[in-house]
């Protein structure tokens, strides 16, 4: 039995290829039985009870961490295993669903184009919203350029954690190393805060998320330097330099590198001034102070070119050494 399921767990290559493949081509559709939103609610119900007994410090959030991740194991190992006594090809179904389920490079990608397409269009209006779903900004002060380079930044950094890390835990651990990483990802969204309410209680979550992207982000940096280099409108060597020199810009010791990367690759300024709530946080410019802003529609559609392309050659990588240990 363990041995059945340890199979039916593990990383395949061809569930690889089809779990990009929709992806990429579908994107992430919202409903209330996603996978991801099943973690969500039931890492809200376990701190609602852990905090209603007291357990609100670093302790209450390492337990947070270790009942959240072993009740989705335990879920995840029980509708395996109640599939394969059905089908072997039930329960290959539901491999492939939980890994397309865990990837989201597409969704963003398709969200990233409806802002262009809002600016496109001349609503900025509408492309702001959209962009609101993105980050935690003030949009109404951006413009078209900093409705692009809001995007361009959201999109590079998400290739790291919605992507390149999901792609390197399923390759290393099959499933469970999949659902753990998002299991942590998702305690870094909803609880990984620096504020009085979770400063301790969020600090597993957001130093788990630290170890679990640190090797997959500067994967993700050399991966953009390599796109950079076959894209004619791309500069390796400016992806490489400023990715490695320009990471420590950021407060996250992993979002940088994409972040700074992506910049250099296209050769445009990226960030600028950031307010939320009607203050100005930053006035950070990365990238290469000779290049100009990131701020028209060709800026954008290299960018997604990139990022696309850097999450193919991700996932080309990740299937080539699963068929090479097969």
């Amino acid at each position: 039995m363990a041995g059945e399921l340890i199979d039916l767990l593990g990383p395949h290559p061809l569930a690889l290829a089809i779990a990009v493949a929709a992806d990429l081509a579908i994107g992430d559709p919202v409903y209330r039985w996603h996978p991801v939103r099943l973690i969500g609610q039931g890492l809200r119900s376990i701190e609602n009870l852990l905090r209603s007994i007291g357990a609100d410090g670093y302790g209450g959030g390492i337990a947070l961490f270790a009942v959240l991740a072993l009740v989705a194991l335990g879920v995840v190992a029980g509708a395996m295993l109640l599939s394969s006594a059905l089908s072997v090809w039930v329960a290959w179904i539901l491999h492939v669903f939980l890994l397309y389920s865990f990837l989201a490079l597409g969704d963003l990608v398709h969200h990233v184009w409806r802002v262009e397409r809002a600016l496109r269009a001349g609503d900025l209006a509408a492309a702001r919203s959209a962009v609101a779903q993105l980050v935690v900004r003030d949009t109404d002060r951006m413009d078209a350029a900093a409705c692009r380079r809001t995007s361009i930044e959201s999109l590079s950094e998400n290739l790291t954690d919605g992507f390149v890390s999901a792609l390197f835990w399923y390759a290393l651990l099959g499933i469970p190393g999949l659902v753990l990483f998002k299991v942590v990802s998702t305690m870094d969204s909803m609880v990984g805060f620096k504020t009085s309410k979770y400063l301790r209680f969020g600090w597993c979550g957001a130093r788990l998320d630290d170890v679990m992207n640190y090797l997959p982000a500067r994967l993700t940096w050399l991966l953009i330097v390599l796109v950079a280099a076959v894209l004619p409108t791309c500069s390796a060597r400016k992806a490489f330099a400023i990715g490695l020199s320009q990471n420590t810009l950021f407060p996250s010791p992993n979002s940088g590198w994409s972040e700074a990367a992506t910049a250099g690759a296209i050769q445009r300024r990226l960030v600028g001034p950031v307010w939320r709530g009607g203050k100005l946080v930053t006035d950070l410019w990365i990238g290469d102070p000779c290049d100009p802003e990131a701020a028209t529609h060709d800026d954008m559609r290299c960018a997604i070119i990139l990022i696309i392309a850097a999450g193919l050659l991700a996932a080309l990588l990740a299937g080539s050494a699963l068929l090479l240990v097969w």
